[in-house]
């Protein structure tokens, strides 16, 4: 049996390191894909990559290419692409430039891989991963923007680090946009089944909330160049092996709502379940008043960056 395609639209930090986890798992062979002027870098990191599995035996292969003909008929496209913003820069700037860059590559997917799984993460992404959808015309269940997962993760890790207690058993989710206005729910955040709210103050849980919704910031701080990537390769291949696996994960994602949470044509964070038909389904939660007030905030900032874009 032919193994499954992994194609990475963009070899920086985040692509170099799905590509590692996705070989160490031997997930799929892995293609990875930037401008000509990269080719060297992805081609460099591919073969280093290549060199690295005789140590575990992984047996998949990684190429580094320039020509999206290298990604035919792969099953799970990851975006990465695009610029950072920079100091000085407004989002307006990055959002024009951004939707140059996703406007080449979704013609490119759309041409050499009409059916595979599309995660989009380059930013600003709830406006990056509708434009996506416009330009491909690729069904809802097979576009989606990984937000939720990585948002979501961040929140689990402060949870066990302020309780002491394993980040295996921290169960919680994160709504919304993906940006400051997102919704961390820690009513219903557990670890091993008992709710936060007995196990941390109500002082404590509101900081862990402000830090999760600062937490990309927090990071690109900290690094002074650069943004946040282990953590969002690995949710990234999270989604695919869910994908991939039809696995029937339920992973908060942004994907495009149809009347769900109130909210018609858009794509924002909710929780999905991703199987091999894409996003299965999407779960609805009963909110209460506070949440669903903060969801539509999320919600308002969300339609507002997507309107910028003006497709």
């Amino acid at each position: 049996m032919a193994r499954k395609k992994i194609a990475l639209i963009g070899g920086g930090q985040i692509g170099g390191i799905i590509a590692m986890i996705a070989a160490q798992k031997e997930l799929a062979d892995i293609v990875i894909l930037d401008i000509p002027k990269a080719e060297g870098m992805v081609k460099g990191k591919a073969l280093d990559l290549m060199e690295l599995r005789p140590h575990d035996g992984y047996d998949v292969n990684i190429i580094g290419t320039s020509d999206y003909n290298d990604i035919k008929d792969a099953d799970v496209v990851a975006i990465t692409a695009g610029v950072p913003r920079k100091p000085g820069m407004t989002r307006d700037d990055l959002l024009s430039i951004n939707l140059k860059i996703i406007t080449d590559v979704a013609n490119n997917v759309k041409k050499h891989a009409p059916n595979a799984f599309v995660i989009v993460v380059s930013n600003p992404l709830d406006a990056i991963v509708y434009a996506f959808y416009k330009i491909s015309g690729f069904h809802k269940n097979r576009v989606v923007g990984m937000a939720g997962a990585l948002d979501s993760a961040r929140f689990r890790a402060f949870i066990a680090m302020e309780t002491g207690y394993s980040v295996q058993d921290v169960a919680c989710m994160v709504l919304g946009g993906h940006g400051p206005t997102m919704v961390p729910l820690s009513r219903l955040a557990t670890v091993g089944g008992v709710p936060i709210t007995n196990l941390l103050s109500k002082e404590k849980i509101e900081a862990i909330e402000k830090r999760t919704r600062e937490a990309g910031t927090e990071i690109v701080k900290l690094l002074g160049d650069g943004s946040a990537f282990f953590s969002p390769a690995a949710s990234i291949i999270e989604m695919a092996e869910a994908y991939l696996k039809d696995k029937k994960r339920v992973i908060p994602s942004a994907a495009l709502c149809s009347g769900e949470y109130g909210i018609d044509g858009y794509f924002i964070g909710v929780p999905c379940v991703i199987g091999a038909d894409g996003i299965e389904k999407i779960i609805e939660i009963e909110l209460t008043k506070d949440e669903q007030s903060a969801l539509n905030k999320t919600f308002e900032h969300v339609k507002g960056v997507v309107q910028e874009t003006g497709l």
